[in-house]
Order: C-alpha cells, then structure tokens, then sequence
C-alpha cells in the first residue's frame, strides 16, 4: 500500500514535522486542525460554534486535496479546551458540515492552549 502526503494553502500549515493529510489507498488520514486562519495565521473567534466552523473548513479544505469531501468522513477526534461548557456549542455546528449518516465521533476535553477545540479526521476516499 502507497502512502501520500497532500498538502494545500487553504488549510493553515503544519507547526512541526508532519503532514496536513496522508492517504494510504483509499485511507485519507488528517492532521488535527484548529481554527486558524490559513493566510493570517490568526485565530479566528473567541466562542465554541466559530472556532468549530472555521476548523472544520480548515479540515474540509485538507480533505479535498487529497480528492475527499465531508461526505467521505467516517471517523472524527475531537479535542475541547473546555467540554463541560461548549460541548453543546460545538456539537450544535455538525449538521453545516455533515450529513446523515453522520461519522462516529470521539469528542474528550484537552489542553489547547490559546484555541477551543481541535479536529481530526478519517475518511475513505471513493473508488474511482
């Protein structure tokens, strides 16, 4: 099985030594995004729904350089600074960015330092 690494400017760039999205066959692997403006580099919002729209884009957007969309995800990690308050916040954003079926989903309370919520995901790109 071939591994590749896909990169693109429309998700923020990698702070270390790893990709943004790797696929292997028709695995398609991401990094964890947050919400991160990928031109400004700034953070974009200071509540739980907007942090989780624009890491979600940013996730979308790494996805589709690797030829997916949000309709390939079937699994999803997710990382809350704060899970007690903004699970609710967060969860109620889902539905702009998946369809039913929705992925299965692992949702735990993390340190994140500056940001509110971090995002992974698995998808299995479609056969050509």
């Amino acid at each position: 099985m071939t591994r590749r690494a896909y990169t693109t400017t429309e998700a923020p760039d990698p702070r270390g030594n790893y990709s943004q999205v790797v696929s292997a066959g028709n695995l398609v692997v991401t990094a964890g995004f947050g919400p991160v403006d990928p031109r400004t580099r700034a953070i974009v919002g200071d509540e739980i729904g907007e942090q989780t729209r624009q890491t979600l884009r940013n996730v979308a957007a790494a996805l589709a350089a690797a030829n997916c969309d949000m309709r390939d995800v079937v699994k999803v990690t997710a990382h809350l600074a704060n899970a007690d308050r903004d699970w609710a916040g967060f969860d109620e954003v889902f539905p702009e960015f998946f369809d039913q079926p929705y992925p299965v989903r692992t949702t735990a309370g993390s340190e994140l330092g500056d940001i509110l919520v971090e995002i992974d995901v698995i998808a299995v790109r479609p056969e050509d």
